[in-house]
């Protein structure tokens, strides 16, 4: 299941999480808190925060266009690197202005928040080991793996009857997204 990227909506995230932080981060630790952020509305809500396809990396699961977004020069960024610096010093980087979080509703801010004070107190390498614990991740050995959100929920004991029913509305969701985009 691939989903469409809403890049305004991963840029809202990202600069909330950094906004939190004080305003820099290590991009690890960034792209981290972003996948744990949306495994835990994945869980809860049946929604995914980002918008983005997550992947099993060797340094554990992740988004893999905010991956790009963060580290590949050549990749298009109309909107991210108006708030988010490239990675600069030792990878780090930094909010450039704040942005409007209108993308984001009430609950997915709160959310974030949460996930902040859960996790934004530990260094990049303990998110990782953290994040090399969960069921979905498997290691690739210098690749990547897909990580399907049936997987997600599967490993969360739901039912293969409540995975249908969430995959059928993130599949409406995006479609009605193709038809009614979001406005940035």
């Amino acid at each position: 299941m691939k989903l469409r990227f809403d890049e305004a909506k991963a840029t809202a995230v990202a600069a909330s999480i950094l906004k939190l932080r004080g305003g820099t981060m290590h991009y690890l630790k960034l792209i981290k808190l972003m996948y744990l952020v949306d495994r835990t509305a994945l869980v809860r809500w049946g929604g995914i925060v980002t918008t983005d396809n997550h992947v099993s990396m060797d340094q554990g699961p992740v988004g893999s266009t905010i991956l790009n977004l963060l580290t590949n020069e050549d990749e298009p960024k109309e909107i991210w690197s108006q708030y988010i610096s490239s990675p600069f010093g030792d990878d780090e980087v930094r909010l450039l202005k704040e942005g409007s979080t209108d993308r984001l509703s009430r609950a997915e801010e709160k959310l974030i928040c949460e996930i902040y004070q859960q996790f934004g107190h530990m260094n990049r390498w303990d998110i990782v080991a953290h994040t090399h614990k969960l069921p979905e991740y498997k290691y690739p050995h210098g690749s990547s793996i897909p990580i399907h959100p049936r997987e997600i929920l599967r490993a969360e004991g739901e039912s293969e009857q409540e995975i249908r029913a969430t995959l059928k509305e993130l599949r409406i969701v995006d479609a009605a997204e193709e038809v009614i985009p979001s406005s940035h």
